[in-house]
């Protein structure tokens, strides 16, 4: 562990340190205005000794809308010249959501993405090849700093030129890989073709997208690793709010800085553990933008007790998907991640695949398009798929290189036919 003091806290400890940060927190909040502020004397709460643990769930939440209404700089509670560093999400939605940082918020997310680096079995004088991509998105300069602040050595390689990738995995065998976990497959196909050995490595850290079970042993299978999930989003810090050990049985939820709870994402109310819900996250030790219930989107659920790791923390499972991700096909409800654990689980096709969501005519069409490994496994699917979902899904086998491989970012998964050109080559 990289704290052991704060990762195997005992319960009371934790309850008690959270009860105390989450006071401070209300108190800031309510100093400073704004929109959190004022919701917060709206509830009545004017100060944090309003405010217990078993009151969170009956404060008011806070959602990504309340940040692009505030956009760029108008949900600070600090004054601007203490903001060290900006980053945000991709803005694939739309304009980015931008998060501001003290030079304190940096100092802890370095401490935060040291815990995951340790939880993958890195310690100083690991070798970690970073293939986030740096900039505005919080993977790559997280791990970054991470891995300065566990004594690592970094590689600070980014995303894309996958030749280069593969040349410096084989010339500075590195034991931990960081990227997301699409590229993480593309990179093992890479290293295969080339011919490369690389005994060093170890383990890797992917996130940045859900992903299955199923895509863990594809990767497995390509690269000689343990492949753990790392979560964060900018929102609440980015990379390190929670990673699985090397016991790989959920992702451990750093608590005493991000305080989580798994909410019915219908009606706001919490959900017993170990029952899907949306991950609402409270930071208490966030100093320029710090977030009180914090409505993710992101479906998981939570379990509690200690590890055979010796880490004390909450679990969160494997993000099943996005409440805003879910495609609704006649009337059922799909994530990405159920299709690819029915097609990775099946053995016939390649980790390679996408969703198509065929909306040319009222009767909204789900394509499933993916590679055989070899003969016609669409009769096959077609059943399996239907039993998964409960919904018939056209299942279209292509050319082994037609469906797009991860070079750079995130995979597109899904997308959707409305008009015009098919979206892949062979579709119609």
């Amino acid at each position: 562990m990289f704290d052991p003091r704060a990762e195997a806290m005992s319960t009371d400890e934790r309850a008690a340190l959270q009860r105390h940060r989450l006071w401070g927190l209300v108190d800031r909040l309510v100093a400073a205005g704004g929109v959190q502020g004022r919701r917060l004397k709206e509830a009545g709460v004017v100060g944090g000794a309003d405010v217990t643990l078993a009151d969170l769930r009956r404060l008011p939440f806070t959602t990504k809308q309340d940040l692009w209404d505030g956009y760029p700089f108008g949900m600070l509670s600090v004054p601007r010249d203490q903001v060290a560093a900006v980053h945000g999400s991709s803005g694939t939605r739309g304009r980015p959501t931008l998060v501001a940082y003290t030079k304190a918020d940096l100092d802890l997310w370095a401490a935060m993405c040291a815990r995951s680096l340790a939880c993958a079995g890195a310690a100083p004088g690991s070798i970690v090849h970073n293939a986030y991509g740096y900039g505005l998105f919080t993977g790559g300069i997280g791990i970054h700093q991470g891995a300065v602040a566990l004594g690592a050595t970094v590689v600070p390689m980014s995303g894309g030129m996958t030749d280069r990738q593969v040349r410096m995995l084989a010339d500075l065998r590195p034991d931990i890989l960081t990227c997301t976990p699409a590229y993480a497959l593309r990179l093992g196909e890479a290293v295969a073709e080339a011919g490369v050995e690389l005994p060093a490595l170890k383990a890797g850290l992917f996130g940045a997208e859900p992903w299955s079970a199923e895509l863990r042993a594809a990767i497995e299978a390509v690269l000689p690793i343990k492949a753990m999930d790392i979560y964060g989003l900018s929102e609440v810090i980015g990379p390190g709010v929670a990673t699985e050990c090397l016991q790989q049985d959920g992702l451990h939820v750093n608590e005493d800085h991000f305080i989580v709870e798994a909410v019915d994402p219908s009606t706001g109310e919490p959900v017993e553990d170990g029952a899907p819900g949306e991950l609402v996250f409270t930071t208490p030790t966030k100093q320029a933008l710090p977030l009180l219930r914090y409505r993710t989107g992101d479906i998981a659920s939570l379990t509690r007790g200690e590890c055979p790791c010796g880490r004390t923390l909450v679990r969160m499972s494997k993000v099943v998907g996005r409440a805003d991700d879910m495609i609704v096909v006649r009337g059922v409800n799909v994530y990405p991640s159920e299709v690819e654990r029915v097609l990775l689980g099946s053995g016939l096709v390649r980790p390679h695949y996408q969703l198509v969501v065929d909306r040319r005519s009222p009767a909204v069409r789900l394509l499933v398009a993916c590679e055989a490994v070899s003969g016609d496994p669409r009769e096959r699917l077609v059943h399996d798929l239907h039993e998964a979902l409960g919904l018939t899904a056209d299942v279209v086998v292509l050319p082994d290189g037609t469906v797009p491989r991860v070079e750079v970012g995130k995979a597109v998964r899904v997308v959707s036919w409305d008009n015009g050109r098919p979206p892949l080559p062979g579709l119609s």
